[in-house]
């Protein structure tokens, strides 16, 4: 089936780059017409037509077996992401923290961590309001959302396949699960400075409102609601999935070969299922919960998985032409495109040209095969990895939860800085850091 590669023509990667445009540029050039699901539905439908009609038509079976590789990824792509929003819509934290930077440095701190279990999106939906509800006496608190933008929302979750989407692509095409823990030198470099410039941050805005304000605003902030959280057994749900990933990954009971398809996916949707079934209504309603931001990214990555499966392969064929060929260029070059376009398809992207560089051909279960050709394969894909997760952070587009955390911050009345003021902050303080990534983990 490889030979595909070498007779598709370059308009079948047109329709991929055009989704991709899309999703970048209509939330700020057509945000009434973006906001409908339903017309991200007919954009994604319209462009993957082409390559829907085009495979089969001009390959026969071998384009027709792609396609269905494609859908294979999509639904367990899908599963995991689905499953994990239902059983964490069922968590309610109630109440409040105290809204000091040292409480807010933790809370971030615990966001990181939890990204790993629950994704970047889990996390982020869980923590965000009781964040905002500690320092709703607060004036200046912009920086804090920010920060957690870049925390909870992007780099805390770069350790396990469930932290992040890309990662969870790479597991389905042959990454092993706990592979990505070897990734903890740069996420503590990162995630461990941004906790200590926030905290210092924070602490200088609270001083100089200490200053400004009447009154004694520590007094202020401390005054707040006890912290509880109910639905505390969707907990043991969110065990029993990633119990499920890894037992899929490794083999367990399949004589060390990963579970054929359908298994894992289908016992993702019964344990999300029966969380759904235990959960008290009450709960989803006092989350604000709501089945559109899922159906969002189905309907999206519906469109994206069909439309990349002929621009991975020209990729691959292609790669060699690209100049990539050093860990540090990959780390960049997939951090710089995951920052404006989607940092799922952007790991697949250049995980097919890494492979394409070292003449590993997109079947199956690829990335494992390219893994095993030794240590300069895996510190390529590292960097891969690392730069689709981090550089996510660097606008409000980089990352489905960026948004989200910004709609929620400016619906309980933070006044957010605008895209190119997000830049600001991303361009001063992430930018450096990642440079310092640079030289520890990839040259």
């Amino acid at each position: 089936m490889h030979s595909i590669a070498s007779e598709l023509p370059v308009w079948t990667a047109i329709p991929f780059a055009a989704l991709l445009a899309c999703i970048a540029v209509l939330p700020l050039a057509s945000p009434h017409f973006w906001d409908r699901n339903r017309n991200k539905g007919l954009v994604a439908l319209a462009l993957a037509l082409p390559i829907l009609a085009y495979l089969p038509l001009a390959f026969g079976a071998d384009g027709v077996e792609r396609l269905i590789e494609s859908a294979c990824a999509y639904i367990s792509f899908i599963a995991l992401l689905g499953s994990l929003f239902a059983i964490t819509g069922g968590i309610h934290v109630g109440g409040s923290l105290s809204g000091t930077p040292l409480l807010n440095s933790a809370l971030l701190g615990i966001g990181a961590l939890l990204a790993n279990a629950i994704g970047t999106t889990g996390a982020s939906a869980l923590l965000v309001r009781p964040l905002l509800r500690a320092n709703e006496p607060r004036v200046r608190k912009a920086h804090i959302v920010v920060f957690f933008i870049f925390v909870v929302s992007n780099c805390g979750g770069l350790l396990t396949p469930l932290g992040d989407p890309p990662l969870f692509l790479g597991f389905l095409k042959g990454v092993p699960f706990a592979w990505t823990l070897r990734l903890w030198t740069p996420w503590l470099i990162v995630n461990g400075a941004l906790l200590a410039i926030f905290n210092v941050w924070d602490q200088i805005v609270f001083a100089r409102e200490e200053r400004e304000r009447p009154g004694s605003q520590l007094e202020e902030v401390m005054e707040h609601a006890p912290l509880r959280i109910r639905g505390k057994r969707n907990l043991l749900f969110l065990l029993a999935i990633v119990a499920v990933i890894a037992a899929s990954g490794n083999g367990l009971g399949h004589a060390g070969r990963p579970w054929p398809f359908g298994i894992a996916e289908l016992a993702m949707l019964a344990i999300a299922g029966t969380a759904w079934w235990l959960t008290l209504h009450e709960h989803r309603v006092a989350n604000n919960f709501s089945f559109a931001p899922i159906v969002e990214v189905a309907v999206l990555f519906a469109g994206i998985f069909v439309t990349m499966t002929p621009a991975l392969l020209l990729l691959n064929a292609r790669a060699p032409g690209l100049g990539l060929r050093e860990p540090w260029q990959f780390f960049w070059a997939s951090g710089l495109l995951s920052s404006f376009l989607d940092n799922a398809p952007t790991y697949l992207t250049f995980a097919a040209t890494a492979c394409g560089v070292a003449g590993v051909p997109l079947d199956g279960r690829y990335l494992a095969d390219f893994l095993a050709l030794g240590p300069q394969s895996a510190a390529i894909l590292s960097a891969i990895a690392t730069g689709s997760v981090f550089m996510g952070a660097n606008s409000y587009i980089g990352n489905g939860p960026n948004f989200m955390v910004k709609a929620i911050a400016e619906q309980n009345g933070v006044s957010m800085p605008s895209f190119f003021g997000y830049m600001a902050y991303s361009s001063a303080v992430l930018l450096p850091l990642f440079a310092v990534v640079t030289f520890v983990s990839f040259l």
